[in-house]
């Protein structure tokens, strides 16, 4: 059996790489100011930020039935017998679910995975199922195996401007008036299905502190032997921050774990879309 493998825009991964890896990617559409949009060569992660800086009226959505399935149809008429499709989590959009229900039109020839991830993660699970398809496994095979595997990860995010939050309904405006006043960072975390209050810390520096302590306490407890076995993959994502900045958090990070190789992604669109540009996180998961 020829097993494909897809994924959308929130694994993070560009259109160049998942093209050598043979991987296909569907599209996820934005909202800009009521207006249907896509990240492309001419509408670029500088682009949706810059939008976000002018108080653009910016919202994620869903693929269409009619987008997700032209690409499933589309992906079976290259030889494909079977296609394993790895959306965002189900716990932070509702199109693992929308696409579950497309699914059941393909008289078993596509599954859809729910492996609770986003990003960095997310893309790890991409990885690891174009491996599984390699070693001969079907398309039922690697979907039961990434959802076997889906919470060994974990995610740890601060961020630069409370604002985002507010539109986001995430905390209120008072709460985010208070907060920029005495500079205060939250810190959240995705741990599978949303996006959790992890600690508010005063100032970037104290957040980012914060955050290296939290993983690693995960790697001296939950990820300890995935950790210790060298089967823990670090990772560091950012939402539209200057290079020194994203340097200095490399280069914290990697004192920190200093036995580890790190991989750096920009976040998804469909998270830097609620906490705004300037957010740093550092995140782990099983290879």
């Amino acid at each position: 059996m020829k097993v494909a493998i897809m994924t959308d825009d929130n694994s993070g991964m560009t259109r160049e790489e998942a093209a050598g890896l043979g991987i296909f990617i569907m599209p996820m559409p934005f909202f800009i100011n009521g207006e249907l949009t896509y990240q492309s060569e001419t509408f670029t992660r500088k682009d949706f930020y810059n939008k976000l800086a002018e108080g653009a009226d910016v919202s994620t959505s869903q693929p269409s039935p009619g987008d997700v399935m032209d690409m499933w149809n589309d992906i079976l008429s290259k030889g494909y017998d079977e296609i394993v499709y790895i959306p965002m989590s189900s716990g932070l959009s509702a199109s693992c679910e929308s696409a579950k229900i497309f699914s059941e039109e393909y008289d078993g020839k596509v599954h859809v995975v729910d492996n609770h991830r986003i990003s960095v993660t997310m893309e790890e699970s991409v990885i690891n199922a174009i491996e599984y398809a390699k070693e001969g496994l079907s398309a039922a095979e690697i979907k039961e195996r990434l959802e076997k595997e889906a919470y060994d990860a974990t995610i740890f995010i601060t961020v630069e401007d409370l604002n985002y939050l507010k539109k986001g309904g995430r905390v209120t405006a008072a709460a985010a008036a208070i907060g920029t006043i005495l500079n205060l960072k939250p810190v959240l975390t995705i741990q599978g299905e949303k996006l959790d209050a992890y600690a508010k810390e005063r100032g970037m520096k104290k957040a980012r502190h914060t955050m290296i302590e939290a993983m690693q306490k995960e790697v001296q407890t939950r990820f300890k032997e995935l950790y210790d076995n060298d089967n823990f993959k670090m990772c560091i994502a950012y939402s539209d921050v200057d290079d020194e900045t994203l340097q200095g958090w490399v280069d914290e990070v990697k004192e920190a774990f200093p036995d580890k190789e790190l991989l750096i992604r920009p976040l998804s669109l469909s998270i830097g879309c609620h906490i705004g540009p300037g957010a740093l996180a550092i995140a782990g998961c099983r290879k």
